[in-house]
């Protein structure tokens, strides 16, 4: 399996998933960690990847979603944006609404 084919597998396969520098439990980068408080904060059951451990996949997920920058999260199969637009969609109600819209359950009180 390629690397495209592997991260083409994650994203359609689990509800939500954060390519991230590190793990939920123990992010390495301050991005990778708002985005994981964020989530973590809503109650979202989601499965984070570690593009650290894998060079090819550090790159790969960049081609596949044409965007430059780790963290990215993806709903439901669809890129939904990095470090600032998930903070922007938290602050505003945006992704809470977003994830019950996909029939995502959250627990928090975001």
């Amino acid at each position: 399996m390629g690397i495209q084919d592997f991260i083409a597998n994650e994203v359609k396969t689990n509800d939500v998933v954060l390519f991230m520098k590190g793990t939920p439990q123990f992010p390495q980068c301050g991005f990778s960690g708002q985005v994981v408080q964020i989530l973590d904060y809503v109650g979202v059951d989601y499965k984070g990847i570690n593009v650290l451990d894998d060079a090819d996949l550090r790159q790969g997920i960049k081609d596949y979603s044409n965007w430059p920058t780790i963290p990215q999260l993806y709903i439901k199969g669809e890129f939904v944006g990095g470090c600032d637009i998930v903070r922007e969609m938290f602050q505003s109600g945006e992704l809470k609404s977003h994830l019950e819209g996909q029939g995502i359950a959250v627990k928090g009180a975001a």
